[in-house]
């Protein structure tokens, strides 16, 4: 069975100001006072430019998001993240804007080569603050396994 995500992840009220100008913009809730904002086909076409302007590594953040990412993390820190795994295979790509620029990444990790620090995914949603229990890290604590794909999230 695979997992996919791409989606914005902030600040639950941040999320909710910032899509109030996109009327494509989906929120889910997620833990730790979070939300997500998956990146479906109709928010894509909603906020590219046009242009196949991106930060490396990324394959499905839109050519000129970044920048909006950057406004938006105006208010706070704002992480874009992908996942695509199949079979135990797979990639995660992530980023944080924070204060207008961007702060950490983008990173990429593939197959078998996790970082002391953790996954990419794990690295941006520190950053945002989560807080990882004992038993789990912070993809797992704020309940990212909960759906297998984006459209999912707001189904």
């Amino acid at each position: 069975m695979g997992y996919e995500l791409h989606a914005v992840i902030a600040e639950g009220e941040l999320l909710r100001n910032a899509a109030r100008d996109v009327a494509a913009a989906r929120l889910a809730p997620l833990g730790q006072g979070l939300s997500l904002m998956p990146m479906t086909d109709a928010l894509f076409d909603a906020v590219t430019d046009g242009g196949p302007a991106r930060p490396p590594g990324f394959r499905r953040l839109p050519g000129g998001f970044d920048a909006l990412l950057a406004t938006w993390s105006a208010a706070g820190p704002v992480a874009y993240v992908e996942a695509e795994y199949f079979g135990g295979v797979g990639e995660q790509r992530a980023a944080v804007w924070d204060g207008g620029t961007l702060a950490l990444g983008p990173l990429r990790v593939g197959e078998g080569r996790l970082a002391a620090a953790g996954s990419p995914i794990s690295q941006a949603l520190r950053r945002l603050g989560v807080v990882a229990g004992a038993d789990e890290d912070e993809f797992a604590a704020v309940g990212l396994g909960r759906h297998r794909d984006p459209e999912a999230w707001i189904g």
